[in-house]
């Protein structure tokens, strides 16, 4: 694996959330294409504009996660782009998910490889390719991470990575100021409204230390339909090692990611069962002693 790949992999793992790929993206170094675009492509309704009270802007995006989350359940598309040191790596998903309990299955893909995901009672499981089982023990097909679990152990470092229902929790944290109304486009079959916004990242779960790393606020896009649903949401992070990290050359000094999450049919039938325990290696151990190295020497 190049120094990229695995700086890469260590961008994505200090992520809160943003990407259900953590895994997948250390895989390889290549070029992908641009997961999403922030510009609208349908009619400029007020582009540019702060939406204040006349347009309701900002109530309907900070309503949107709940009134997403009220919805149940979904079909998931996720699309990530990481690039450290002039590599990129792209992976996309697919999958289904219970926006209210987590539960979610996911088909992961990038360079190559597939990934077979579940969320299952917030413990996150992946099946990796067998390239890329060293160091799992017993090389099993399958790893897990109990994000409870995780989240208790390192303070609430980072404890939904991974978990795909995290993302609609970003729109939480929106800064009502930085609201600002873009267009109207379509999305699949939905008319929806495209919102340009700033989060608080003190606001989210694990903020402290994510603001670490990604500094106060992030970009995010969201294009909710006209029942207040987010239909699709655009991160944008740009990483870099706290105060005392980076001294190895392996380090990168700057990663960048965006990720596009997309749902549709809504009320979609959801079902994942965990896979057999003698095939499943538990990582939350070494995940969290990771984190705690990490958050040390920052």
């Amino acid at each position: 694996m190049t120094h990229a790949a695995k700086g890469v992999r260590a961008g994505v793992l200090g992520m809160a959330g943003a990407l259900a790929c953590t895994s997948l993206v250390a895989c390889g170094s290549g070029t992908g294409k641009e997961p999403g675009s922030t510009g609208s492509s349908g009619a400029a309704n007020g582009a540019g504009q702060s939406s204040g009270a006349a347009d309701g802007g900002t109530a309907a995006v900070r309503s949107a996660s709940d009134r997403t989350t009220d919805a149940g359940t979904a079909r998931m598309v996720l699309r990530t782009q990481v690039t450290t040191q002039g590599k990129t790596v792209s992976a996309d998903g697919q999958g289904v998910i219970d926006l209210k309990n987590g539960t979610s299955t996911m088909t992961l893909s990038a360079e190559g490889e597939k990934i077979e995901q579940r969320v299952v009672d917030q413990v996150l499981y992946q099946k990796l390719p067998p390239g890329a089982r060293e160091g799992v023990p017993g090389k099993k097909p399958w790893i897990k991470m109990d994000l409870r679990k995780l989240g208790a152990q390192t303070g609430g470092t980072n404890p939904s990575a991974g978990d795909p229902a995290a993302n609609t929790a970003f729109a939480r944290g929106v800064m009502d100021k930085d609201v600002h109304k873009v267009g109207t486009e379509k999305i699949g079959d939905a008319n929806t409204t495209h919102y340009k916004v700033k989060v608080d990242v003190a606001k989210l779960k694990g903020g402290a230390e994510l603001r670490k790393v990604v500094g106060p606020t992030l970009p995010m896009d969201l294009w909710i339909d006209d029942q207040g649903r987010i239909r699709r949401q655009q991160v944008d992070m740009t990483m870099t090692p706290p105060k005392g990290q980076g001294a190895d050359s392996s380090t990168p000094k700057k990663i960048t990611s965006r990720t596009v999450f997309e749902l549709s049919d809504f009320g979609t039938k959801v079902t994942a069962e965990a896979p057999p325990a003698a095939e499943t290696a538990d990582m939350t151990a070494k995940a969290a002693q990771q984190a705690q190295q990490g958050k040390q020497q920052g």
